[in-house]
């Protein structure tokens, strides 16, 4: 995987050369390591040329549960109508401008919400990774957000490992084995399903065995 993300670096790097914005998709299932991935991706970037690279994480624009819950709808949060998709269209909009700084909410997953204006994107961070479960879906709205990107990159993970990856990820957030295993075979799995079939082609297809 060192290796793996050394080559991606250095190749996000050459097709962003020259570029005044570079924005790459970084898209996957439930616990396919978009987040881990991409944060790592970020800074071997940054090593290379300091301070160019940043990330913006489509789960910071999850709806709040006060909004969910009069649809009924915090049950299945985390699906693709919970997200605010033209609140994610707009700012990367504005992103590719590039004339001014952007504030991107950022999830909190312990506390379960989105923090507004949690991260900059400054006039020097020509390189962004947009990472999220969505970002390639071909259905409802999701399509308007692909002429924003440049490149395309789809984490692809066989199901036992995410299921075994979600498990653990519910059993770290206080649930009982019960609790663990609904939520992902119930929630997470389904979701994953629907990215797995209804997503267009990535530029790049980035296999994870484990």
């Amino acid at each position: 995987m060192i290796a793996h993300i050394h080559d991606m670096a250095a190749r996000l790097l050459e097709a962003s050369r020259h570029r005044q914005r570079f924005i790459v998709a970084l898209a996957g299932p439930p616990a396919a390591g978009k987040s881990f991935l991409s944060e790592w991706l970020c800074r071997e970037i940054n090593l290379r040329q300091p301070g160019i690279a940043a990330v913006v994480p489509m789960d910071g624009y999850h709806f709040d549960n006060a909004v969910l819950d009069p649809e009924g709808l915090v049950p299945v949060k985390g699906a693709p109508q919970t997200f605010d998709i033209d609140g994610l269209r707009q700012d990367l909009t504005r992103i590719r401008r590039a004339d001014r700084p952007v504030a991107v909410p950022v999830f909190d997953r312990p506390l379960d919400l989105a923090r507004a204006g949690g991260r900059i994107i400054t006039l020097e961070h020509r390189l962004i990774i947009v990472e999220g479960n969505y970002l390639l879906l071909d259905q409802g709205d999701w399509p308007a957000l692909r002429p924003l990107y440049d490149l395309t990159l789809f984490l692809d993970v066989p199901d036992e490992v995410l299921e075994a990856r979600l498990i653990q990820r519910w059993l770290g957030m206080g649930q009982d084995q019960a609790g663990a295993l609904e939520r992902t075979h119930n929630k997470d799995l389904l979701n994953a399903r629907l990215i797995k079939t209804a997503s267009v082609p990535a530029d790049v297809n980035w296999a994870v065995t484990a």
